[in-house]
């Protein structure tokens, strides 16, 4: 169960209770009933009313970030390994593997001069 005052986003309007999708609101009481289908109370601020909803209807905050966030990277990956072609990348993200860090990642850590040495290299070339 989710915690009392907890913000929520409404997700879905399975009772059809005229909701707006997409809309906040807060976690005010639980409905305790087993005969009930809902529940939560959930107060609404921009209807300015308490309805009571199933817990399919809402969902975190922080959740619905999190999955955007993800879906984001995921179209960002997909349109830079088209944009490369670098189609390993490509296969990869559609077949939901996990991306490893680039190979420079992997390697031992430099000195300072070293680091330098290496830059100036590559600004002469």
């Amino acid at each position: 169960m989710l915690p009392l005052g907890q913000r929520v986003i409404i997700v879905a309007d399975s009772f059809e209770q005229n909701l707006i999708i997409g809309d906040h609101g807060f976690i005010i009481a639980y409905d305790r009933n087993v005969d009930n289908a809902f529940d939560y109370v959930v107060r609404i601020p921009k209807l300015n009313k308490h309805v009571f909803l199933p817990s399919a209807d809402i969902e975190l905050e922080e959740v619905l970030l999190k999955q955007e966030a993800s879906r984001i990277e995921r179209e960002s990956l997909i349109d830079f390994a088209l944009a490369t072609n670098n189609a390993e990348l490509f296969h990869r993200v559609m077949n939901g593997e996990e991306i490893e860090p680039a190979a420079e990642m992997n390697k031992e850590a430099v000195s300072h001069d070293e680091f330098v040495r290496q830059v100036n290299l590559k600004a002469w070339i």
